[in-house]
């Protein structure tokens, strides 16, 4: 009878391989295989072009060891379809990255306690270091994460329990009606987010204060859902309403409706009303007439979130190995002026 073969499968290339293939040290090699920043770019292409030859896949599992950490971390993302959202998962992926660090996605249909805790727990399974939340909006502040890994939120409510990241939506708010008002509007009319939307009300809270201030007509708020659609639809009503010189909406999307629906009706922005955004995406600058916004850095949020889970990762880069205590980060907001906003018509 014939010797069975064996079915040991080939143990795959080493590191020792691979430094030995490239001429290079096995350290070297070894803090290319770990992300490592202090390694010329040159050497580094040598390095990953060598792995791929040899078909070298680093062991993460080996790597924690050795580092105490996984190099992930997980991310719980809702309605990845809206800008922020996907702006901010970007920047996220991105600042990850830079720091060698990947990044495991899951995205909960609803972000309240139970999809959240299911999310977080799933991704506590996968072998990941830490937790970056983006708008927890259905979860408590006081809402409990598994115990013992890292938890970044972006959110706009303080956290006895886990450090949170957002931008001044309150200031911003104010800092569009102050600009209008300084125009010489007499109010400010608000195209608002959703009612249950956290950002949303803060930013709305913000343009209330901001009139009331100066003792302007606080004029009833609309609500759009963020949507360039749900903005045309309740600009036709603004647009109807020939007291309107002034509007401010809670997103660039909805101020995009609204200046469509303002030109149907055959009402000139600026001059015969002016029209102002938040977030400064891309498309507002594209307008026409270019928009004024609120200008929110994605970016900034994003490497934010991600510097202050890693503050939080003994062993990762920038962590002082030393506990960091929840705090709540708020990153200020700018207005852009573009030509969408002007002095009221004169009556």
């Amino acid at each position: 009878m014939p010797p069975r073969e064996s079915r040991t499968s080939r143990p795959g290339p080493s590191i020792t391989d691979v430094a030995r293939h490239v001429g290079l040290s096995q350290q070297t090699v070894s803090r290319v295989a770990n992300g490592a920043s202090n390694v010329r770019p040159e050497t580094r292409d040598r390095v990953l072009a060598a792995m791929t030859e040899l078909g070298y896949v680093p062991n993460q599992a080996a790597r924690a060891l050795r580092s105490g950490t996984f190099a992930s971390i997980g991310l719980i993302a809702h309605r990845l379809s809206r800008t922020g959202e996907s702006r901010i998962a970007e920047a996220v992926v991105d600042g990850a990255r830079d720091v060698g660090y990947t990044v495991t996605l899951v995205d909960v249909e609803e972000p309240d306690d139970e999809r959240v805790a299911d999310a977080a727990r799933r991704l506590t399974n996968q072998a990941v270091d830490g937790l970056i939340i983006l708008r927890a909006e259905g979860t408590p502040p006081e809402f409990l994460f598994p115990a013992r890994i890292p938890v970044v939120v972006a959110d706009s409510r303080p956290s006895p329990h886990y450090t949170t990241v957002t931008v001044d939506d309150f200031g911003g708010g104010a800092l569009a009606v102050d600009h209008l008002l300084g125009l010489g509007h007499r109010t400010v009319h608000h195209v608002g987010g959703p009612a249950d939307s956290v950002p949303g009300l803060l930013r709305e809270r913000g343009w209330r204060a901001a009139l009331t201030a100066a003792g302007a007509p606080v004029p009833a708020v609309v609500r759009g859902d963020w949507t360039a659609r749900s903005g045309l639809e309740v600009g036709t009503r603004l647009a109807q309403d020939p007291t309107v010189t002034a509007v401010w909406c809670a997103n660039d999307e909805m101020a995009a409706g609204v200046m469509l629906s303002l030109h149907r009706a055959g009402r000139r922005v600026p001059h015969d009303v002016s029209v102002v955004g938040f977030d400064g995406i891309e498309l507002a600058e594209v307008l026409y007439p270019p928009l004024t916004t609120v200008n929110l850095d994605f970016d900034a949020v994003g490497r934010h979130l991600v510097a202050a889970l890693l503050a939080q990762i003994p062993g990762a880069p920038g962590s002082g190995g030393d506990e960091v205590p929840p705090r709540n980060q708020v990153l200020p907001v700018g207005l852009l002026e573009r030509e969408s906003t002007a002095p009221p018509p004169l009556r």
